[in-house]
């Protein structure tokens, strides 16, 4: 692991704590993405095909509700070790650097945590499975999401968050695709997925500066106030606040919409009905490309276009109210038409979000000293729709309304959450 610092220290502060003021360069770029490719692959290859595959196969009457449950308690779990795994990175001392270790340590157990799963044949099992490799990826994730500050200056961060993003949508497309043609069973599904999680983050480990923090810039350890760090108050900081709830709002009309979305395809649009011979996992694959395809044509002009402008909030409200419109159009036309347009749409509302908010958010975090942590504390807005969308949605798909409320639902908080960004008053 390299130890060449990235940054130099204004103020006499080291390396690790210092506000980032070079540029960094293409293969950094190049290689944290390809880190996360393999964090995302491991997310979604489950959640799109593996997870609703086992969960049908050890309870199909009951299968919606069994799949809410794994998923939302896998979420819970994540939501309790990205800001806790965050602030270990934090305080972590030794010549290889705060954040690779914790890395190279998430992406070994979230790998394992996958294989374990791929020979689970019970809910409680694969519950218990993804539980694991959520531990795993979530403290990988906590590691690399501190990345960007810590390397990337303010005027970049939305082009480079731009090309992190794009893994982010291209590694549903390599999961979705590895698990359902390279593969031929669920099992051999994860163990792909998990042998590739550490493959990726290698190259990122092994050859990136992480600078390591000196040991008289770590606090003295005390319990209650490092839990007592996780509280960081709306009053003293109201734009990490606003910044947190946006995303929390944005992300879970994003969960609702894709959590049933290949029942969607099976119960609502008929999609096997329409391609007799054909299996649902293809139409599925079908709108992840088209979908993809535009992510990676919008991401990365999105977030150069926010650096240049300077504007982030207008253009995270603009992506929310693009986002919202494919949720409308699925809840009043389930047609596999109207499908398909409804992805290419949302693929432009996310690309841009992608990279704008994720630039946002690294500009109010409260101080350097924890930024794994507070990135942690937002990635809860992340994975606490996970946990919030089947509690929502399962009632709703079950008879308040069924597929129509549900997208509709989804609408109305994307439209709340890019209204609310307004609120954020630091950042442009």
């Amino acid at each position: 692991m390299s130890t060449v610092p990235p940054v130099t220290p204004p103020h006499d502060l080291p390396v690790a704590l210092a506000e980032p003021v070079r540029r960094v360069g293409p293969r950094w770029i190049g290689f944290i993405s390809l880190a996360n490719l393999g964090l995302w692959m491991a997310y979604f290859g489950p959640l799109q095909v593996l997870l609703p595959q086992q969960i049908a196969a050890a309870d199909p009457a009951g299968k919606e509700a069994a799949l809410a449950w794994v998923t939302g308690v896998g979420a819970a779990v994540a939501m309790i070790l990205n800001p806790v795994a965050g602030a270990l990175s934090d305080r972590t001392v030794g010549r290889f650097g705060r954040r690779h270790p914790w890395t190279l340590l998430g992406a070994i157990a979230g790998g394992l945590g996958l294989v374990f799963l791929g020979f689970q044949g019970s809910v409680v099992g694969v519950m218990i499975g993804w539980c694991l490799a959520q531990a795993g990826l979530n403290t990988m994730q906590a590691a690399l999401t501190a990345g960007v500050p810590d390397h990337v200056p303010v005027g970049q961060r939305g082009e480079v968050s731009g090309w992190i993003g794009i893994p982010q949508t291209l590694g549903v497309v390599l999961a979705v695709v590895l698990v359902t043609m390279v593969v031929t069973t669920t099992a051999s599904g994860y163990l792909l997925i998990g042998a590739l999680v550490p493959l990726c983050v290698l190259p990122f480990v092994l050859t990136t500066p992480d600078a390591p923090l000196p040991v008289a810039h770590r606090p003295a350890f005390d319990a209650r106030s490092f839990l007592r760090g996780f509280w960081i108050s709306p009053r003293a900081h109201p734009d990490f606040a606003w910044a947190w709830l946006t995303r929390f709002l944005m992300q879970l009309g994003n969960a609702i919409v894709l959590l049933y979305l290949l029942y969607f395809l099976t119960d609502e649009v008929g999609y096997e009905r329409l391609f007799p011979g054909s299996k649902v996992e293809d139409g599925l694959l079908v709108l992840i490309l088209i979908y993809t395809a535009v992510v990676v044509l919008t991401a990365v002009v999105g977030g150069v276009v926010s650096d240049r402008l300077g504007r982030r909030k207008t253009l995270v409200t603009v992506s929310g109210v693009i986002s919202a419109v494919p949720a409308v159009m699925m809840a009043c036309w389930p047609h596999w038409t109207v499908v398909m347009a409804a992805a290419v749409i949302m693929g432009v509302g996310f690309g841009i979000y992608l990279s704008v908010d994720n630039a946002l958010v690294t500009q109010v975090l409260p101080a350097a000293a924890g930024r794994a942590k507070d990135l942690g504390v937002i990635n809860i807005a992340n994975s606490g729709p996970q946990v919030l969308a089947p509690v929502i949605a399962g009632p709703i798909v079950a008879g308040l309304g069924g597929y129509p409320v549900l997208y509709l639902t989804a609408a109305a908080l994307t439209l709340l959450g890019a209204a609310l960004v307004w609120k954020i008053r630091s950042v442009p």
